[in-house]
């Protein structure tokens, strides 16, 4: 029971520090704070952690000689460079703007599908895959990718007709094989 009044006489008296070092430097110590941050927020979080400081030093702070509002001070510019150098050990921080396209869905599965229509169409007959090649990869027309390959315009929509034919019945035993959809 002694030491329960003890410790309350102890937490009062710690209290009453506190106040009044806020009473006596509490003014000189947020002007100081608001002139290193150059913001009045971060300067209360400054004097506030300060005074806790104070509180949770109270025996020291009482039978140190010197200054206590140069304790103080020195406090508040040391937790102010603290907070300037973690600041700058991060990363600075990038707000997003019209410009950034927010990453919007995963695209493994894209990645995946990509992977399995090109291994697809490596199975594909050399002239069925030239033919899809030069009119799908190279945005050419039947009559272009007919000039370009030497060959009938008949035959390239006959070879692109039996080549896609050719994809789906390998890209759907895929699917089959993986449990999924075609």
């Amino acid at each position: 029971m002694a030491r329960l009044f003890a410790r309350a006489r102890a937490t009062s008296r710690d209290e009453a520090l506190v106040r009044s070092l806020y009473e006596e430097h509490g003014k000189a110590l947020l002007a100081y704070a608001v002139r290193l941050t150059g913001d009045r927020a971060a300067a209360e979080d400054v004097v506030q952690e300060t005074l806790v400081r104070a509180w949770r030093h109270a025996d020291n702070l009482m039978s140190k000689e010197g200054s206590v509002r140069a304790w103080l001070f020195t406090v508040a510019r040391n937790l102010i460079v603290d907070k300037v150098r973690a600041k700058a050990a991060r990363p600075a921080e990038v707000a997003e703007s019209p410009s950034t396209v927010p990453v919007s869905r995963d695209h493994s599965q894209q990645v995946a599908d990509s992977m399995s229509v090109l291994a697809a169409i490596e199975g594909l007959s050399e002239e069925h895959r030239k033919v899809l090649v030069e009119i799908y990869f190279r945005d050419r027309s039947v009559a272009e990718t007919a000039q370009e390959l030497g060959i009938a315009p008949g035959t390239v929509k006959s070879r692109s007709h039996y080549a896609l034919r050719a994809l789906r019945a390998a890209m759907s035993g895929r699917a089959a094989l993986e449990g999924t959809p075609a």
